[in-house]
């Protein structure tokens, strides 16, 4: 198991995230260290970093190294962006850095946007997308094209940089607001105009765009918390940023999902992003919970090209390794609901996506075992709620959370999550639940008894025929107990019948 320390010196904010990881398999986020360093503070009249930025700054790094020093961190990579990038003095703040133990290394506009492009194609499932990364100094736009960063480039539009160039009042003047707009608009006209009518998905990171979406989401009380994998839908943004705009920085601290250390620069980075989805024509964008500093970490995870082989797979096997089950179990109920799935297929006509979803439950069913046997039912929900499903919809990542919620006991019910799924995301939690309760409970001896599993749909009933190399009888009673359920969604009586390899002939119905 290796750890490695990421350290990214922004012009408004400073990071330390450390990574514990299994190369290629597995990682997790372990520690952080934030920091309002400001380090782009004046850099737009002066073209120089503050003497008190600096400071800030390098009393950030020093507490980087004791860290490191502390918990045997031995791994450290450390860059600079926008800011150090276009100081004229940026240079001053390397040698000290450096005396420091955390040598940074100034990362190019096209490296920042590489960074950021790879952090989507490891953290969302799409092939081809905009990515549009606002920090305090500087916004990094790249092209994605079958996963892969095609070009980009770093554009003057940091929330700190245009907040001291244009909004000189609290709250800004319409004046400041449509100078900042027009400034916006001329320098991107050419790239928003090249993204009308593409196909690609827009994909919005950075901590500007993910305050906003949390301002939304907490106004519309969104039932998950994950931010990664949200759409952020422009009418939102639009009503948002008219609300921001007429508030001091006094009271947009006060508005829930806005950070009080950004509420000063949070106005020129939302009319940023309005510009942006008014300029492209764009309904909405993707919020990425990753940015630069998980790029960065890719290219320690994974080998070149540094992309996971599915970004799926990656998160489900992380939240695994973390919480690790009895492994044959597990793969006793996969099958089972595989046979399940397909056998059922004339009553639930559900297609494959259901099948992988239906899968994932099965591999997280009793990842609760890790806290507690009781209640591990609720326990592995909430860690399926929490977990950044990285690849994964909202949408899905709700539904296996009730699965797992709803896996042993309990009538299946969308609960908070019913408006995000819909009815028919209902009645896809009522299939899908049946199956996986039906699976557990055929493995109810965790030793595997049920070795084959055929399905016969009648017209009145189902008949589930069990085979062993002995009588599963414990299984057989559990499975009967989800009778009930079971008629009440497929329409069917279900009727349970054993054939033991021993005694051939020889059947038990339940």
């Amino acid at each position: 198991m290796a750890r490695v320390g990421i350290v990214d010196v922004g012009s408004g904010t400073a990071r330390l995230v450390v990574y514990e990881y299994e190369p290629g398999r597995w990682y997790r986020l372990v520690d952080e260290m934030r920091e309002p360093v400001r380090l782009g503070e004046g850099l737009a009249e002066s073209g120089r970093l503050a003497p008190a930025a600096m400071q800030r700054a390098l009393a950030f790094l020093a507490a980087v190294r004791d860290y490191a020093t502390a918990t045997g961190l031995e791994r450290l990579e450390a860059f600079a962006t926008s800011a150090v990038r276009s100081a004229e003095n940026g240079a001053e703040l390397l040698q000290p850095a450096r005396l420091l133990g955390v040598p940074l290394r100034v990362l190019s506009g096209e490296e920042e946007a590489r960074y950021g492009a790879l952090a989507v194609s490891g953290g969302l499932e799409v092939e081809q997308a905009w990515v549009m990364d606002l920090g305090g100094g500087s916004a990094q736009i790249s092209r994605l094209e079958e996963r892969r960063w095609r070009w980009g480039r770093a554009y003057p539009l940091g929330a700190v940089r245009l907040t001291e160039q244009f909004l000189r009042h609290d709250p800004p003047k319409a004046r400041e607001v449509e100078e900042l707009r027009d400034f916006v608009a001329a320098r991107l006209e050419e790239v928003t105009t090249a993204m009308r009518g593409d196909a690609a998905v827009l994909v919005g990171m950075g901590g500007t765009v993910r305050n906003l979406a949390r301002a939304v989401r907490r106004q519309q009380r969104y039932p998950l918390e994950q931010l990664h994998s949200y759409s952020l839908r422009a009418e939102d943004l639009e009503a948002l940023v008219e609300r921001l705009q007429g508030l001091s920085a006094a009271k947009r601290k006060r508005v829930a999902g806005i950070s009080a250390d950004r509420s000063d620069v949070i106005v020129a980075g939302a009319l940023v992003w309005r510009e942006v989805l008014r300029l492209a024509r764009r309904s909405e964008m993707v919020i990425s919970g990753f940015g630069v500093r998980e790029g960065a970490f890719f290219r320690h995870f994974l080998p070149p090209p540094h992309l996971p082989e599915s970004v799926r797979e990656l998160h489900l096997a992380s939240l695994e390794a973390r919480f690790p089950q009895q492994s044959e179990h597990i793969q006793s109920v996969r099958r089972l609901v595989a046979e399940l799935f397909a056998g059922l297929k004339p009553l639930h006509r559900l297609g494959p996506r259901s099948a992988r979803l239906l899968d994932a439950a099965a591999r997280l069913h009793d990842i609760g075992l890790a806290i507690d046997f009781y209640d591990h039912h609720k326990h592995g929900a909430y860690l399926v709620q929490n977990h950044v499903f990285a690849g994964w919809s909202h949408r899905e990542q709700a539904l296996l959370s009730l699965l797992v919620r709803y896996h042993r006991k309990g009538r299946p019910a969308a609960g908070a999550f019913r408006e995000l799924l819909g009815a028919e995301g209902e009645e896809e939690l009522q299939k899908l639940a049946v199956i996986l309760r039906l699976a557990e409970h055929l493995e109810r001896a965790r030793s595997g008894r049920v070795t084959s599993l055929a399905v016969e749909v009648k017209d009145a009933s189902v008949v589930l025929r069990l085979g062993g190399p002995e009588n599963a009888w414990v299984e057989a009673w559990e499975a009967q107990k989800d009778a009930a359920l079971f008629s009440r969604v497929f329409g069917r009586r279900l009727v349970i019948s054993q054939e033991v390899a021993q005694q051939p002939g020889r059947q038990h119905e339940a």
